[in-house]
């Protein structure tokens, strides 16, 4: 037969559309065109199929004009994923091995020159897209991809080591027993869930009530914070310990989460079901931050996806890169739009970020002068847009703590604790409203808000002294509701309001 389909998929964002590698042969010239937009990396497949077949011991074609189509045309290519599919047509289409066993299988794999395979990156995401139903589609990556893969429910996946060992499986129905052996041949289960380790506990932070229950609050109602104090006061460490305060992953947040970091090739199976916590350095582009190339790529905020993404030295990022957040801090997703083509990407994250009140650190602190002047303060601070702390709910200040207060400051509560009670809280959200507080919008807020007539007036009070957007309004209503929940209580009351209203205070302490 001179004519082969292999069927195989590319990756586009976190889609995973199906391309069937076409593979024909043909008198002529001997050649090797590869066609279909494809990438600079799939063009190179050309040499390591080669390579791979003939130190394999099989057979390449030599004396054929050998085609390969990658349909559809139009959706692009990358990466070596498809080294596998078309190293099996070219064996199919030349009569090594049985074309007719190839249905129902989709492949995926880079060869090395040897005919091992190698790992590629996004194999969850792969296994994710297969059909399932009467008639599965069978899944054959390499086989740490595989395992990856096998994370995904309902999916048939098999690894394999080499080359051949894909070959003996599709073999002829009269090869013999001997030719059909493989060793490296194997069907995928999904590994064994462990449960996720609190490694950073909360009660390590001495003092600081105030932060730790502004964290308690944006844990249970996905609300973003800014930490605002002096170096060394605990902003970074309260940061760190804020994902151990989170509920465990829903199993569909943690097959979300495992496929983005699959995407990049981040992914671990010993960290499966924790929430990440994500903190690039002050020197990350804007690209880095929120995604993009070609083709486009996911960036930090997706890789805190359903966790925690940490900025500190918040000012010192470029301007371009924080204001990238605005639309990702509102919908939950970002997408990246290029000529060709476009590609979105999740980004639900909860923002912590800390920021020090001046250039030297010390306005407003007891303990130490500042050594800046009115014009550099308003320089450093100005580096935020209004428009982006408007949608940041929780504005702390983290005050340093004496050297005898801090001595003498017993062990405060442990994580589990504040996760308890952040899971209740959480649990009577989802209940009355089938979503998190801070994703309120529009007529639900208004059904769910519960204000009591006095709570009504100060927010009405509140919101006309302070000059509050609408938007800072609903934020300020959304945390009321928050700390409700987290009192048991059905209704917002004037101390939740009250309570709401502190951390809508002034970006920073005034001088004393």
């Amino acid at each position: 037969m001179s004519l082969a389909c292999v069927q195989s998929r590319a990756l586009l964002g976190l889609q995973a559309p199906a391309v069937t590698v076409e593979v024909h042969l043909a008198n002529g010239l001997p050649s090797l065109a590869l066609v279909g937009l494809a990438d600079v990396e799939v063009k190179e497949a050309r040499e390591r199929v080669r390579c791979a077949i003939v130190n394999s011991g099989l057979e390449f074609p030599t004396n054929k004009r050998i085609t390969v189509n990658l349909a559809p045309a139009d959706l692009p290519k990358d990466s070596g994923r498809f080294d596998l599919p078309i190293a099996l047509g070219i064996l199919a289409a030349s009569g090594q091995i049985d074309a007719a066993r190839l249905h129902g299988w989709e492949f995926a794999g880079e060869l090395s020159l040897s005919g091992e395979l190698r790992p590629v990156r996004g194999a969850l995401a792969t296994s994710l897209a297969l059909p399932w139903g009467q008639t599965p589609a069978r899944l054959v990556l390499p086989l740490d991809s595989a395992a990856e893969a096998a994370c995904a429910p309902q999916a048939e996946v098999y690894g394999a080591a080499h080359l051949l060992d894909v070959v003996a499986q599709l073999l002829p129905p009269d090869a013999t027993p001997h030719d059909r052996a493989s060793t490296g041949w194997q069907r995928m289960l999904p590994p064994p869930r462990q449960a996720p380790r609190v490694l950073l506990d909360l009660a390590e932070v001495k003092g600081q009530v105030q932060a730790k229950r502004a964290l308690e609050i944006a844990a249970a109602g996905s609300h973003a914070v800014l930490l605002v104090g002096p170096p060394g006061s605990g902003k970074s460490m309260l940061a760190h310990r804020f994902a151990g305060l989170l509920p465990p992953m829903t199993e569909q947040e943690a097959v979300e989460s495992a496929a983005i970091a699959s995407l990049c090739g981040r992914f671990q199976a010993t960290q499966w079901g924790q929430r990440r916590t994500a903190h690039p350095h002050h020197t990350a582009s804007a690209v880095a931050l929120v995604g993009g190339g070609s083709p486009p790529k996911p960036g930090e905020i997706s890789l805190a996806h359903h966790g925690t993404l940490f900025l500190d030295e918040f000012p010192e990022f470029s301007r371009s890169a924080l204001e990238a957040l605005r639309e990702p801090l509102e919908t939950g997703c970002i997408t990246i739009a290029r000529a060709t083509h476009s590609a979105e990407f999740p980004a639900r994250f909860q923002l912590i970020a800390a920021m020090n009140p001046c250039p030297c650190g010390f306005w407003g602190s007891a303990q130490r002068s500042c050594r800046c002047t009115p014009d550099q303060v308003a320089r450093y601070q100005g580096k935020l847009s209004g428009p982006l702390l408007d949608r940041i709910d929780l504005h702390v200040e983290v005050h340093s703590l004496p050297a005898e207060q801090l001595l003498a400051s017993a062990e405060g509560e442990r994580s589990q604790a504040v996760q308890a009670r952040v899971a209740q809280a959480r649990a009577r959200a989802l209940q009355r409203q089938g979503c998190s507080n801070q994703l309120l919008q529009g007529d639900a807020l208004e059904q769910h808000l519960q204000l009591e007539d006095s709570a009504a007036a100060l927010v009405r009070k509140a919101a006309d002294r302070l000059g509050w957007s609408a938007r800072a309004t609903h934020r300020a209503l959304r945390v009321a509701r928050t700390i409700a929940d987290l009192a048991g209580s059905p209704h917002i009351a004037s101390a939740h309001v009250a309570e709401a209203m502190q951390y809508r205070r002034t970006l920073v302490p005034a001088r004393p």
